[in-house]
């Protein structure tokens, strides 16, 4: 397997990185960030097709940056999706050094209202493709590698309505202390990290007026903060530091979210 960067063994630069959910909101800054530090070459995974556009226009950005850049469409709730998504990539930028998963998807709802359908979709987004992506992150990133998975700061909430979302990202910090585990002897750190309420569709499209109004005070440094919400800006220095000089910690869920919760 290749080793790390003989300059610097745990920064970005030179580095190959594959990011889940990279098309856009965090994943899109991320691949952008990274790009403009140095990293090799970026692999950007999107999930459908109303996702095209940003691709691209986040795979042009990371190109202009002068990585190599590829970007590729794929539903990762099936193991076989997430198996394929790490051959092309590497087929076309080699082996990665760094995996980051930003995939979820949010359903806030009360327990009694949930149905089966919901609940297996839920899992399939939040815990099976999480799964599969340490497992295939696992067999292929580069010794001395890094693996971080986007998660949620629910995790050290006491609050209705969040179940099926929160309750399906819980199994993540197992998996991530397993995995650390299991690769460690390869020099592989392994994390989790989770925002609050950030500052994109993604947290809208499930909010009413009133929940929204809430969230932009909830947190202890909300006044600070242009929206009262996480910044993506403000946690990309974080997923940055955990998938490089800070590789020392691992099998840990880190909450960043202005005292939003805690644990």
């Amino acid at each position: 397997m290749t080793a790390h960067n003989a300059t610097n063994p745990h920064g970005i630069e030179g580095k190959t990185v594959i990011i889940a959910g990279g098309a856009k909101n965090l994943g899109g800054l991320i691949a952008r960030d990274f790009a403009g530090r140095g990293a090799k070459a970026v692999a950007i995974h999107y999930h459908s097709d109303s996702a095209g556009a940003d691709a691209e226009e986040t795979l042009a950005a990371v190109r202009a940056s002068g990585a190599e850049a590829v970007a590729l469409q794929a539903d990762l709730t099936s193991a076989g999706a997430v198996e394929k998504l790490f051959a092309d990539a590497v087929a076309a930028i080699g082996r990665p050094d760094i995996a980051i998963n930003t995939v979820g998807k949010v359903l806030k709802k009360p327990i009694l209202d949930i149905s089966e359908a919901e609940y297996d979709d839920m899992s399939a987004i939040n815990a099976k493709s999480a799964f599969f992506f340490l497992k295939e992150a696992g067999r292929h990133v580069n010794d001395n590698g890094k693996i971080l998975t986007v998660v949620t700061s629910l995790l050290g909430a006491y609050t209705p309505f969040y179940a099926a979302y929160a309750g399906l990202k819980a199994p993540v910090e197992h998996f991530t202390r397993a995995a650390s585990k299991e690769f460690g002897e390869r020099g592989i750190s392994v994390t989790a990290i989770g925002p609050g309420p950030m500052d994109t569709p993604f947290f809208y499209g499930q909010e009413s007026v009133e929940a929204q109004a809430y969230h932009k005070t909830a947190a202890a440094l909300s006044a600070f903060s242009g929206t009262g919400l996480t910044d993506i800006e403000d946690i990309v220095p974080y997923i940055r530091f955990l998938v490089s000089e800070g590789w020392w910690m691992t099998g840990q869920t880190i909450l960043v979210n202005g005292g939003y919760t805690t644990k």
